[in-house]
């Protein structure tokens, strides 16, 4: 399952229980068509017993899709529900005990808002907690995240960097990479700022959530992620004349 983050999954979306809509399953299914890889459901309202039974919902709309989803800061949860990929913030429960707790088969990844906490999550990758992935924001303000300072395009390149060195180190050389996410008020607007600065997987919120077509914003995304794709490979190749 980590290799598969790995190697694949590039457009993550965190949701959350759409009550006012009641469209949760159609939601999820829809952005499933559409290409995202990941769909994390991120509600600070739920009860825990509101909570398992949209991870159920969730869980089967993936399956069907065969794409993963992921809960969000309760390992407790993410274990009653045998969710493949567990996320955690840097004041949530350690890495360590994520690990221990949820076994080595789940994928956890972790927030960085600082190249201290990049270097850190780059090194965790390598040490017996085995993190799997992280994410680097937020890029911009954004509601999902109130009073938490935007980090700006800087911090992306940062991590652009780190992360290219950390693979070129490895056994295997770009194998090593650890995969990231830039997130932060990522939209279809400034999405190519991203992609300029470095990152070639992102994490959205209203850019799908908010859409009339979740499906089509979706498709969207990928085709900008795409052109990044596209210029790392025209780069290798004129580094190789």
């Amino acid at each position: 399952m980590s290799q598969e983050v790995r190697t694949t999954a590039r457009l993550y979306l965190c949701t959350d229980a759409r009550k006012e809509r009641g469209d949760f399953e159609d939601f999820v299914d829809a952005a499933f068509a559409g290409g995202v890889d990941i769909i994390q459901l991120r509600d600070k309202s739920l009860e825990a017993a509101e909570e398992l039974e949209l991870l159920e919902v969730l869980h089967s709309v993936a399956l069907r899709h065969r794409r993963l989803w992921s809960v969000n800061d309760r390992a407790d949860l993410a274990s009653l529900a045998g969710a493949p990929v567990f996320h955690i913030g840097q004041k949530d429960i350690p890495l360590a005990a994520a690990r221990d707790f949820l076994g080595a088969s789940t994928v956890i990844g972790m927030s960085t808002h600082t190249p201290d906490q990049v270097d850190a999550a780059l090194a965790a990758a390598n040490d017996r907690s085995g993190l799997d992935y992280f994410c680097v924001g937020p890029v911009w303000a954004t509601p999902t995240k109130p009073g938490r300072a935007a980090v700006g395009l800087d911090l992306v390149r940062y991590a652009a960097g780190a992360s290219d060195r950390h693979g070129a180190g490895a056994a295997g050389g770009d194998s090593g990479a650890v995969p990231w996410f830039a997130i932060g008020g990522i939209d279809l607007g400034n999405v190519e700022q991203v992609v300029d600065a470095g990152a070639r997987r992102v994490v959205v919120v209203r850019a799908i959530t908010e859409a009339d077509d979740p499906a089509a914003a979706a498709r969207a995304l990928l085709a900008a992620l795409d052109a990044g794709a596209s210029l790392d490979a025209h780069a290798t190749a004129g580094a190789g004349d």
